[in-house]
This record gives structure tokens, C-alpha cells and sequence, in this order.
């Protein structure tokens, strides 16, 4: 049996919109036709699970059915905990979908040794950039690297090393702000001189909309809206954004003209 393809959301600062991802990726992914799972390693705040029992939840509610990951909560947190967990998602799954807690954790970097897509989602902000490169405070360059890309470059090393296979970096520029910016600008090119050195690819992730925070209680994405007859301008256009985001991590398999039929 071939293993699944690992998407693994991790940042080590909070805040920045991962769980909520993670959850829209998982939910795209199986409305375009894959068999999704998705584990998620942070026991204690377990975002991405409240996030699909919510979902569970409507789904009998309403007494329909919606695309669903497979899901699981790792309670017990050891190196043969999280294999037994994959092991068991792998069986019916061609995708698994992990989300990591917000903090430097062991398990989740065991878990990005095992990705095939590591997905690293930052608000647009120097804040958040500091966490993967420093820049100069007048100019805006790049002077380094910061720690956490030292540790993904390692990650990646020790992965090719072991199994022959590269993982594919994502930096997700979640939280867009929809007003051309100066902040805006310098952000983005300090990504791209940074991505030239470290090695990722950038893309632009989810917007800043109110929307995201009231689909949690119920379970629902973006792409459950016009099933469920509540779409309106604002939800097309940020609906379009999570599609560009699915089609920008380029998951193999990805049966994209499924995905653009739904919703």
C-alpha cells in the first residue's frame, strides 16, 4: 500500500490562521475527490478537531451530507503514538492532512520529517516574518535567516537523506490585507529574497474576513456556502481565494475541475 501525501501545517507562533487552513484544505481537498485524514497533534487547544466535530455536528443537523475528513486527536504524545496514529489514517486516506500545535514542540518536528508539503502560514507582518528571516530596519532586506528556517532546512536535510525525497516548502501569506500597502510591499519582497536563499515557495493564503471566524461554530467552509444557500459577493470572492490557495500548494492528484464544480 503506497503511503498518503503528508501536508503538515506548522509555525511555532500562534495566531496566524493555521488550524483554519488546515481545516479549508482538508474539507477542499475532499470535495475534490480525495480520501482525506487529517490528525491533529495539539491535544490541548485541538482547533482543527473542535473545528470537524462542528462540522460532524451540522451534517446531522441538517441531515446532509458534506465533504469530510477522516480525524483524530493524538492524546498520548510519543514518537509511537504519532506513528501508530499515521498508520491507521493511512489506511483509507491518499492524503493526511496534520496540524501542529503553535509552540516548538517534539511530535511536531517529527512530523515535519515526514512531510511532503510543509505548509508554514504567516500573517503579512515583519512580526511574523521574524520568525523566519530578520531584516534590516531601514532598508527592509534580509540580514538572515532565523531559527525556525534553520530548523526546516535541517527537517529537509535529514528527509532527503533518509528517504530520497525533497519536501516542498509552502509560506503561506495568510491574512492579506485587501488595501495595497507599504507594509504590504516590503513584506513580500523580503519573502521573495528570503525564499531565494532558504528554498520555499510563496502564496497567498486566506484574506482577512470576519467570515472565517463565523463559519467555526458550525463546521463549515467556504465551499459549504452555496450548497447551503448563503452566499453572498464578499463569500465569491474569498471563496475564489481558498480555490487559487488549494491550487497554489499543487497536491498531487488534485482533481482541480472537481474542485471549481463545488460551490
Amino acid at each position: 500500500m503506497s503511503q498518503p501525501h503528508f501536508i503538515v501545517f506548522a509555525n511555532e507562533k500562534g495566531g496566524t490562521g493555521k488550524s483554519t487552513t488546515a481545516v479549508h484544505t482538508a474539507v477542499a481537498l475532499a470535495a475534490s475527490g480525495h480520501r482525506v485524514a487529517a490528525l491533529d497533534l495539539d491535544s490541548r487547544q485541538r482547533t482543527m478537531t473542535r473545528y470537524l466535530e462542528n462540522r460532524d455536528a451540522t451534517m446531522r443537523r441538517l441531515a446532509k451530507d458534506l465533504p469530510q475528513a477522516s480525524y483524530e486527536v493524538l492524546e498520548d504524545h510519543t514518537e509511537d503514538a504519532l506513528a501508530a496514529a499515521i498508520d491507521r489514517l493511512s489506511m483509507e486516506a491518499d492524503v493526511l492532512v496534520v496540524d501542529t500545535p503553535g509552540r516548538d514542540d517534539e511530535l511536531a518536528r517529527s512530523a515535519i520529517l515526514r512531510a511532503d508539503t510543509l505548509v508554514t502560514p504567516m500573517n503579512d507582518s515583519f512580526v511574523d516574518l521574524d520568525l523566519i528571516g530578520q531584516v534590516h530596519p531601514e532598508n527592509y532586506k534580509i540580514t538572515k535567516p532565523s531559527f525556525y528556517a534553520e530548523l526546516i532546512w535541517n527537517s529537509r536535510t535529514a528527509r532527503a537523506k533518509q528517504t530520497g525525497k525533497s519536501v516542498d516548502w509552502v509560506v503561506l501569506r495568510n491574512r492579506l490585507q485587501h488595501i495595497e500597502s507599504h507594509n504590504l510591499r516590503r513584506v513580500g519582497a523580503a519573502l521573495d529574497e528570503l525564499a531565494r536563499r532558504v528554498g520555499f515557495r510563496v502564496i497567498p493564503g486566506l484574506g482577512e474576513r470576519v467570515i472565517y471566524r463565523e463559519l467555526f461554530p458550525k463546521g463549515l467552509t467556504l465551499l459549504d456556502l452555496q450548497q447551503l444557500g448563503e452566499v453572498g459577493i464578499a463569500h465569491i470572492t474569498a471563496r475564489q481565494e481558498l480555490r487559487e490557495m488549494i491550487a497554489g500548494l499543487g497536491i498531487p492528484g488534485q482533481e482541480e475541475q472537481k474542485l471549481a464544480a463545488v460551490g
